[in-house]
């Protein structure tokens, strides 16, 4: 094999291995196009009014001890809702006003349980030789 023989070959490689490289970023590319529309058609639209009750997500609370412990604190009140996903909160315990973006909020349903329970009693287990 001569040297422009092998010249040729190698120019062949390279240009072979540009083109797989040029696939797989258009591949990544259609793959990620793909993953956001899937995400953005997931989400949903939060709609705040003010006045809402919402509870807030603290991030925070994960370096602290207790897995189990809610990271939803609350519930506020929504005092103000401003552009571009920003919502002023009133705790009403401690009269502070605070703002936060809106992913951090999710609406408060309250504690509303009814008024009566209804009990059902089990009957009794039938014995061995009742059956």
């Amino acid at each position: 094999m001569d040297l422009t023989q092998g010249g040729v070959s190698r120019k062949l490689q390279l240009e072979e291995l540009e083109c797989l490289r040029n696939e797989a970023y258009e591949n990544a590319r259609i793959y990620k196009e793909k993953t956001k529309a899937f995400h953005d058609h997931h989400i949903r639209k939060k709609d705040f009014q003010e006045g809402d009750e919402v509870l807030f997500y603290n991030s925070r609370l994960r370096f602290m001890p207790g897995k189990l412990c809610s990271r939803w604190e609350g519930p506020f009140k929504v005092k103000e809702i401003m552009p571009y996903g920003v919502v002023e909160l009133f705790d009403p315990k401690s009269e502070a006003t605070f703002k936060v973006n809106e992913h951090r909020v999710k609406k408060y349903h309250g504690d509303k349980l009814p008024r009566e329970l209804e009990v059902f009693l089990l009957e009794d287990a039938p014995k061995e030789g009742e059956v």
